[in-house]
């Protein structure tokens, strides 16, 4: 093998950084700090995601059923970050001072649809099973007509329990390897192990960001989902600056998008 060859061998995973166990919050002070540079882009986010939130709501009221309920809240957090990709190329701009633009997010977004795509069909695959895991939990249970308080608390708390697990391996999966595809030119496989060794290297860090995430979904929805608007983008800028101090990618070469720098003239 000649040196050129060897010297475009890339490894099949990123290597990371070790965090401390606090840094999310300095991730969300980031993401703040871009949410107030781009707000206007930011909150038209936020506002579709408070749009499919509401209509999740909608249809599953509609429905009479709590599992359908439960099962659409949770498949809209797993495509979650699929949804907020544009959030993480207005941080990205930011992040390598490109003046932020819309198209811009649309033509990053562009740049790895295939990768995009395997990567949203592996969170799909995981939202069905889960999906399917908690609608057979009736089995174990009576009709709702007849649960006492009891049942009702095991019920809740089982189901719980099995959607922790499916959003744990959806975190994994997701935490790290979206904003890679946008900003490295990295296959889906290398991204996705990277942001599952990153998680399970930093335990603790990860469990303080995911408790993070939590309370501020909760939040929103105690607001009736109108604290979407401005918590979620606020997740999505920070997700890219936990990318940036978590993930060393230097050995990829960065994706194409970035434009030009600001205050220089495209000519």
């Amino acid at each position: 093998m000649s040196e050129s060859d060897s010297s475009e061998l890339k490894p099949l995973v990123a290597p990371c950084r070790e965090l401390k166990p606090l840094v999310a919050l300095d991730w969300l002070r980031k993401g703040y700090l871009d949410f107030k540079q781009v707000y206007k882009i930011s909150l038209l986010y936020g506002f579709i995601m408070m749009l499919i939130s509401l209509l999740i709501t909608l249809v599953a009221y509609k429905s009479h059923s709590i599992v359908l309920a439960i099962a659409l809240t949770a498949g809209f957090f797993f495509i979650g970050p699929i949804i907020a990709i544009g959030l993480y190329s207005l941080s990205r701009q930011i992040s390598n001072d490109v003046t932020p633009q819309f198209l811009r997010c649309i033509k990053e977004g562009k740049k790895n649809m295939g990768n995009e795509m395997v990567l949203s069909f592996m969170f799909l695959i995981v939202f069905l099973i889960w999906a399917r895991a908690a609608s057979m939990l009736h089995i174990f249970f009576p009709s709702y007509s007849v649960m006492k308080l009891e049942d009702w608390y095991f019920f809740i708390g089982t189901g719980t329990l099995v959607g922790a697990i499916f959003a744990a391996i959806i975190f994994c999966v997701g935490a790290f390897s979206i904003p890679m595809l946008m900003d490295r030119n990295v296959d889906t496989v290398t991204a996705v192990i990277t942001s599952i060794n990153a998680v399970l290297k930093n335990k603790l860090s990860m469990l303080v960001w995911a408790a993070l995430i939590i309370v501020l979904i909760g939040i929103g929805i105690m607001t009736f989902y109108i604290g979407f608007t401005v918590l979620l983008p606020i997740v999505g800028h920070a997700t890219w600056h936990a990318y940036k101090e978590t993930i060393d990618a230097d050995a990829w070469e960065l994706g194409p998008g970035l434009g030009e720098p600001m205050g220089k003239s495209s000519d």
